[in-house]
């Protein structure tokens, strides 16, 4: 299924789709914030939005070192406030402005985390539940969907993910390719700030060292073969990569789940944005677009991306 929407003018490759509405676009948003304490002695931060009354609840997730003031994510939030949905953008691990107490992080085989904030939020008084995921926000998305397939609460009722690395194998080279590595680069950057941190707390753990890590972590693989793996279960970098990989997973989807990607998306190879038959199931459905970048999606003269409108638009069908 292919779809198309007006980019600005002036965001005129992939690059500058990705780039410039994570650095410009502001959709404010006033949460209020609730900590969940986890049963491994951790916690993640939820963030709600509110309104009396609403029966229906977005439950939203961020991408690889993001949280939940990224415009996309409070773009969604706004985008489905009108039409009577309540919001909660949850934090991973980390990600809300303190750091988390383990030694472990979040990562995007790990579903776990939100697991546990889909059964706090279901135990509230809401009818309807729906999923949006962006990222490796949306790898996790899948990934629960796909690990609970059996057992998913009836008012989970349908799921929405854009500019998913669904083949991390692929991806992670990508972004290691010259004119593409300033992205990683920067993710690279916040992770070191994180890890600076944990060796603090930690100062006797074997893993977590930020003793030159400028020297030693160059890219992705360096990242996940010193930290990523050895700290959740993991043989290397590759084998992280491997079974991390949702692809696989979108065979045992039993719920409506829209799949955005973007064809520019700097972080997305081919084997990102092709699925059939074969490899997903009847309910999963991938909408491609020319443009969008990643997770951008800006229309032209529009407020809302058409991610959001798209949200709005499935998710009001049910």
């Amino acid at each position: 299924m292919n779809s198309e929407f007006e980019s600005p003018w002036y965001l005129f490759n992939g690059h500058l789709q990705t780039v410039l509405p994570s650095l410009f676009r502001k959709v404010p948003v006033n949460y209020n914030r609730e900590r969940l304490e986890l049963s491994d002695g951790d916690f993640v931060d939820l963030d709600w939005q509110i309104n009396a009354n609403n029966s229906k609840l977005v439950i939203i997730t961020h991408g690889l070192e993001g949280d939940s003031s990224r415009h996309y994510v409070t773009g969604v939030v706004k985008a489905l406030e009108t039409s009577g949905f309540d919001a909660l953008a949850w934090n991973c691990r980390s990600c809300s402005g303190e750091i988390n107490r383990l030694p472990r992080f979040y990562h995007h085989g790990d579903a776990s985390d939100l697991k546990a904030v889909v059964e706090y939020a279901q135990a509230k008084h809401y009818s309807e539940i729906y999923m949006v995921g962006f990222s490796m926000g949306g790898s996790l998305t899948v990934r629960y969907l796909a690990e609970n397939n059996g057992s998913l609460n009836v008012k989970i009722k349908a799921a929405l993910v854009a500019s998913v690395p669904l083949d991390l194998v692929t991806s992670v080279v990508e972004l290691d390719k010259s004119g593409k590595r300033f992205y990683q680069s920067r993710f690279l950057r916040k992770l070191s700030k994180k890890i600076r941190m944990k060796s603090e707390m930690y100062p006797q753990h074997p893993i977590i060292n930020h003793t030159d890590y400028k020297k030693r972590i160059k890219n992705f693989a360096d990242f996940d073969n010193t930290y990523t793996a050895p700290l959740h279960g993991y043989s290397n970098a590759l084998d992280f990569y491997t079974r991390a990989s949702v692809k696989p997973l979108l065979q045992s989807i039993s719920v409506p789940l829209t799949i955005i990607q973007a064809i520019n998306d700097p972080f997305l190879t081919p084997e990102c944005l092709e699925i059939d038959s074969t490899n997903a199931s009847k309910h999963v459905s991938l909408l491609l677009t020319k443009t969008g970048g990643h997770v951008g999606f800006v229309q032209q003269g529009k407020y809302h991306t058409f991610v959001e409108e798209y949200a709005s638009k499935i998710f009001n069908k049910n």
